[in-house]
């Protein structure tokens, strides 16, 4: 007989045990690190159920906050998506999908391949109404106060219209002011210039749109940024296309480890400089923490009839348990349907605007 998650009061996150490079010992050491941290935070584990059972045995903060769900398959990060929509009934992905579609738990985390999520997410939970495009969005450290942007879309499709880029900027905002407690965040247009008659013509028209629509939809709109400005202070949320937003978050990710490499290096270059490290220690280890990846770990799903929240596939303990946090900030705050009613405003707005006719002499 399948288990009902029965835990009154909590919050209850539904974590796909499988598809990480890691395997599902580390998710539950995530899990774990999630529980001893939020008393009010509880589980639906997926996967082969007697693993994990012993795995989760281990832990004593997890003993009556999870329950399992027994997943024979999973999805690999070389599966197709098309063929994981057709044939993946059985897997564990689907199944941490599904207990979000029946209201079984508040939000979904997986470590699997993302391609194969969006698709499935797409299938289960539904787009919301109105939205053409689903996105993914993700922290990204920053100069403002707050530590971190948001920049959408990075990856969910690598194209985007002018309708989809007004889109990610009314959702991203939704996800700033609910994920991030800023109540009227600031909205930047990723081009190649600052000046307003640079960039391809969807850009252009999307920044009228979004210029039309920041009072409506109580955000401040900083026009056109640059790639500098991604980690800035001019704007918290970055909007761009799929295709932009993946290289831009693969490149910064490869700078970042660049910059690490580098400096163990130029400590290790003499004895000075190693005696200057351990002087450096403190500050060291607070700029490790700062830009660690780890600690803002998951890009969430936006557009659906629920909340995904999609970890890096290589993630530790750390990340999967940061990736955890954030699902559990969200459903929190009610964010799905702040979202779907957001969404739902914003599009009868449009609707409206394009049937108004038009002034005498236009």
């Amino acid at each position: 007989m399948t288990e009902q998650p029965t835990q009154a009061g909590r919050i209850t996150i539904s974590v796909d045990a499988m598809g990480g490079d890691s395997g599902p010992a580390t998710v539950v050491a995530g899990i774990a690190k999630s529980a001893n941290k939020n008393p009010d935070i509880a589980f639906v584990l997926h996967g082969p159920e007697q693993k994990l059972r012993k795995l989760v045995a281990k832990r004593r903060v997890l003993q009556g906050r999870v329950v399992f769900r027994d997943c024979t398959d999973v999805v690999t990060m070389e599966d197709k998506p098309s063929q994981v929509v057709r044939s993946g009934k059985q897997t564990s992905m689907w199944s941490t999908l599904e207990t979000v579609r029946k209201g079984e738990a508040h939000g979904a985390v997986s470590c699997g391949n993302t391609g194969a999520l969006m698709a499935l997410s797409m299938m289960r939970l539904r787009k919301l109404p109105g939205v053409n495009r689903p996105a993914i969005a993700i922290l990204w450290p920053s100069r403002n106060p707050q530590g971190f942007n948001v920049m959408l879309d990075v990856g969910a499709d690598v194209r985007a219209d002018a309708k989809d880029l007004l889109q990610y900027a009314l959702m991203g905002a939704s996800y700033a002011r609910n994920g991030m407690a800023l109540d009227r965040p600031r909205i930047g247009l990723l081009n190649v210039g600052t000046e307003e008659h640079k960039g391809r013509a969807e850009l252009k028209e999307a920044h009228a749109m979004i210029s039309e629509f920041a009072e409506q939809a109580n955000f401040d709109f900083a026009g056109f940024v640059e790639g500098s400005d991604i980690p800035g202070d001019k704007a918290d949320v970055i909007v761009t296309d799929g295709f932009t937003g993946n290289v831009a978050i693969k490149t910064g990710e490869g700078t970042a480890s660049l910059i690490g490499d580098l400096l163990r290096e130029a400590f290790k270059y003499s004895p000075l400089s190693r005696l200057a490290s351990v002087l450096a220690i403190t500050s060291l280890q607070r700029l490790k923490k700062r830009i660690d990846p780890r600690q803002v770990n998951g890009g969430v799903f936006l557009g659906l009839n629920g909340t995904v929240v999609k970890s890096h596939g290589g993630a530790d303990a750390t990340g999967v348990s940061a990736a955890i946090k954030l699902a559990f900030t969200l459903a929190e705050s009610g964010f799905a349907e702040k979202l779907a009613a957001r969404v739902a405003s914003t599009a009868q707005l449009a609707q409206d605007a394009a049937h108004v006719p038009p002034k005498a002499g236009e």
